[in-house]
């Protein structure tokens, strides 16, 4: 199945070198290139690709309001195109939908291997250092968010002892395989708890399940 793409980026150079790159794969396409955040809604509801690139900082409309619009009713997933020094735009683009983060100067394979990952439905959460700027702004900047210590956030009282452990480690950025080895478990059986928690938590997909584990303070800043 081919993996249909819509980037948005207001430098051309980069939106292009990006198209030029997953263009080259057998089982990608790219539908649309743009330079704003309102062409890009416009492109994904035109196209409704599988993935749509933002750069976060665009014109017109800026990536994180578009990331919402698109997430809400186009149903494609979204990676963020960042910097290191938009960090605190990371938080609020999760909340709006964001599937991943990749950096500009991202390498060709990685930035390949991303959109497979988020075409599949996964999350691009693994790597320690998101883990670390996702603690950090949980910690400070939500709007009237608390945080409960030890994870006794009455939105975790739905979830059974097994769920909660799993949400734990998704917290901590570990894949399905790396659960499974931590729960003694099969990775058919870590699917299925994962998908009991986004369910009963009401997330949309794993990287949003990472902001819920430290919120509830089921995940500290700093863990491992």
């Amino acid at each position: 199945m081919t993996i249909r793409v819509v980037i948005a980026d207001d430098q051309e150079l980069v939106r292009s070198g990006f198209a030029m790159i997953l263009d080259a794969q057998p089982d990608i396409t790219v539908l649309a290139e743009v330079g704003d955040g309102e062409a890009a809604v416009a492109a994904v509801r035109e196209h409704r690709p599988d993935v749509a690139l933002l750069d976060i900082r665009m014109p017109t409309m800026d990536g994180i309001e578009a990331a919402r619009r698109i997430c809400a009713d186009a149903g494609s997933r979204v990676i963020m195109l960042t910097t290191f020094d938009q960090d605190d735009y990371i938080y609020e683009a999760l909340y709006a939908g964001a599937s991943g983060f990749l950096l500009k100067d991202v390498r060709r394979e990685d930035l390949v291997h991303a959109v497979r990952v988020v075409a599949a439905g996964d999350s691009l959460l693994a790597p320690s250092v998101t883990r670390q700027i996702i603690a950090d702004i949980t910690g400070r900047h939500r709007p009237g968010a608390t945080r409960s210590a030890g994870g006794s956030d009455a939105r975790l009282g739905v979830l059974t002892t097994r769920e909660r452990e799993t949400l734990h480690l998704l917290g901590r950025g570990l894949s399905n395989a790396e659960i499974a080895q931590t729960l003694v478990v099969s990775e058919h059986t870590v699917k299925t708890h994962v998908s009991n928690v986004l369910t009963k938590l009401g997330l949309r997909d794993r990287a949003q399940a990472v902001i819920c584990a430290y919120e509830t303070g089921l995940i500290t800043a700093g863990e491992n």
